[in-house]
This record gives structure tokens, sequence and C-alpha cells, in this order.
């Protein structure tokens, strides 16, 4: 089975790369395909591949591609430039965000009477965080004001590693662990102080070192391209093994780097971000041949009434609340609540529950998690396109708007199909 996923893998990464700047600003996006081809030689098609979900590949694969995720959108991200363009990134993490973990709990309470409060906050959480990849062609799409595309591209970058303190902590209570007060606050504590400075030091350390050994020419251009990566999984290995979260480690170690090294930044990002783009399409694949199959058995009419409230109501009122007294039109409003798609951060959050495994309607949020996923892929990448060029010509002759201001456009994440 081992050669027969390599070989597949292999030959689709190269076919789609053959074609891909033809599909570029098309309705197939690289998500589809590789959800698309794994769905076809998975157990639901041809059962090409079987292997089992709770098994250790597949989370090591999955812990693997969330912590260089993490990295790289922390990093590619000019926290000295955000922290005076604040305004809509802000209003989109900082109000909206919280609304739609609050929202999506709501919903599962009223859909899935079986789950307790804190399985339903959980899979609010989860659900909270977007994808950016899942949508390339609104970032990509000039005739999106600069303002507009940066709000999504900075909320994607961050809105992951903000999610994923309170995805842990939910896991852990909703599990049912037994912890008194003291020992739920080390267990805290660990998660979101150890962890985070640790990735911290390492990464600024790191940072600095590899600048010393550059200017000093004693480094070769490959090593300091390599050296991202190894910061990034450095960062991870050492805050798991210290007790701490490992990839809050990985994704403030990637803000301190991209903060402290920004003028390198693009050579320490540049092989991070390519590997992470290939484990991105690797899990993809994983995604249709081993999870959409068991979930849409396990479907019912509330699964699917839960999947179109989050990628709709669930996230768009929400935004609209966070735009109130923004000055933007209405139809800016709705592309930013549309275009907050469900991708690798949820499906990667996902992951980590299956792994803990004590949550008593573990299968059924999981379940959910997943069919939101692949609605995701499937309608944001199909909307993206044309929804983008429909929006773009509707501001394109309007002055002096909000949405037309000046602002720094920070790096983006690779696409297959865009770059």
């Amino acid at each position: 089975m081992f050669l027969t996923i390599v070989i597949l893998v292999g030959a689709l990464l190269l076919l789609f790369g053959l074609v891909s700047r033809r599909l570029s600003g098309t309705l197939i996006t690289a998500p589809m395909v590789f959800v698309g081809v794994g769905l076809a030689i998975g157990g639901s098609g041809l059962g090409l591949v079987d292997m089992e979900v709770e098994g250790g590949a597949l989370h090591v694969l999955g812990e693997v591609t969330l912590a260089l995720v993490l990295f790289a959108d922390a990093a590619r991200i000019d926290v000295r430039s955000l922290g005076r363009e604040a305004g809509l990134p802000a209003r989109l993490l900082g109000v909206a965000m919280p609304l739609v973990v609050a929202a999506g709990a709501g919903m599962a309470l009223l859909l899935f009477p079986s789950l307790g409060v804190l399985e339903a906050a959980l899979l609010g959480a989860i659900l909270a965080p977007t994808d950016a990849a899942l949508s390339q062609s609104v970032l990509h799409a000039r005739g999106v004001p600069a303002r507009i595309r940066q709000a999504l591209n900075v909320e994607s970058g961050l809105n992951d590693g903000l999610a994923l303190p309170v995805v842990v902590v939910l896991i852990s209570l909703a599990s049912g662990h037994a912890r008194g007060a003291g020992d739920w606050a080390w267990f805290i504590g660990r998660q979101v102080v150890l962890g985070p400075a640790i990735g911290l030091a390492i990464c600024v350390a790191g940072g600095w070192l590899v600048r010393r050994a550059s200017e000093a020419d004693w480094m070769t251009q490959d090593f300091r391209r390599l050296s991202g990566m190894a910061l990034a999984l450095l960062a991870f290995g050492v805050a798991e093994a210290a007790g701490g979260n490992g990839f809050l480690a990985a994704f403030v170690g990637g803000l301190g780097l991209g903060h402290t090294q920004r003028d390198q930044i693009d050579d320490l990002y540049a092989f991070v971000e390519a590997e992470g783009q290939f484990l991105m399409l690797l899990v993809f694949t994983a995604l249709g041949a081993l999870l959409i199959g068991p979930a849409l058995a396990r479907s019912t009419w509330r699964s699917w009434l839960y999947v179109a409230a989050s990628l709709t109501a669930v996230r768009m009122v929400p935004v609209g609340l966070s735009m109130l007294g923004a000055r933007a039109r209405l139809d800016t409003t709705s592309f930013l609540g549309w275009f907050g798609p469900r991708g690798l951060a949820s499906l990667l959050f996902a992951l980590l529950l299956i792994e803990d495994g004590t949550m008593p309607h573990r299968d059924e949020v999981f379940a959910v998690v997943i069919l939101t996923v692949f609605a995701s892929v499937l309608l944001h990448g199909l909307t993206a396109a044309p929804l983008s060029k429909l929006y773009g010509r509707r501001l394109q002759e309007a002055e002096g708007l909000m949405e037309h201001e000046d602002v720094t456009e920070h790096p983006l994440r690779m696409s297959a199909s865009e770059n």
C-alpha cells in the first residue's frame, strides 16, 4: 500500500503541476482536485488506500503539517505594519471570531441535543479558523481592493493560532479529565505560557544565529533556507518535550522570527511554506481517501443543516456585527462574511480530537467537522473566482471608499493553482 500511495501522490503532484498556471483563477482549485482524487482511491472508491484513522501515520502527518503551517502563517505577517493597519483584521479577529465560536456552539446545542455545552463549544471553536488556501483566487484578485484582500489574509494567518489554545483546553474539559484548580492552572500555564515562551526564545535566538552566520559567509543559501523549517520543528519538539504546547510554540515562534528578522524572512519562510504546501495537499488527499466516506455514512439532516449554517449565518452574522461603524459597503461585509472557508486548521484540530479519544460524542463532532470542511472545499473553491470578479467590478468605479485605502500587503500563502 505504501508504494501505491507514493506512486499516486507523485503522479498527482506532477500532473496538477503541469497545468497549475492554466487553472489559475478558474473554478478548479488544488484542494478540490486532491480531495477528489482521495475520494476516488479511498475506501468509498477504488479501495486502493486503506488506513486506520486512529493510526500513528495520519497523526504524525497532521501534527507536522499543523506545526509548519502555523509557523509559516505567523512568519509571513508583518507585525509592525499590522499594528498600524489593524482596523479590519482586529474587527474580524477580536469581535467576529469569538462571536463565531459562540454562534457555532449555540447552533450545535440547537441541532444536536445529545451534545453537552463543552462539546458544542469545542465544535464551534474547531470550525472558527479560516483557511485562505481554499479561496486563493480572492487573495490574488487584483480587482478586489488590497485592504479587503489583506484583511482576509491576516485573519486566516492568525486565527488558527488564536483558536488553538481554546481548542486544546476545551478538548481536555470535554473529555472529562479530572483536575483540581491547581492542576488546571498548571495545565493552562504550560499550554499557553510555557510553549509560546520556548518557541519565541528558540526562533528569535535561532534567527539571530542565522543572520550572524550569513553575514560571516559561513552559511550556504540552501541551508539558510532550510533553517526556517529547522526552527519550526525545533520549537515544536522542544516545547512538547518540556510539557508545553508545541503548536503554540511554532505559531509564536513564527511571529517572533517574522518580527525580528523581517529583512531576511523571505529566505527563511520560502522553504517552510513549500514543504507546508506539499504536506497540506497530502492532508487533503487523506481527507478524501480516509475521512469523508465515514463522515458521509454518519451524516443526518441535522449534520447537513449545521454545515449550511456554519458556512453562512454562523460566520456572516458575526462578521456583519464586527463591521458596524467601519463605513464598509454592504457587499464588502457580505464578501468578508462568505469568504471564511474552513480547511486545514479545522481538519487538523479535529485530528487532535480523535487522538484524545475519550470525549463522549467525539465521533459525532468529528464527522460534522469533516463534512463542513468537505463542503467548504467545494463551495468556496467554486465561488472564489467568479465572486471576486463580480465584487471587484462593483467597486472599480467607486471613489473615496474605505475599501480603497492603502495598506501594506503581507506575503500570501502559496497556492498550487496560483503560483
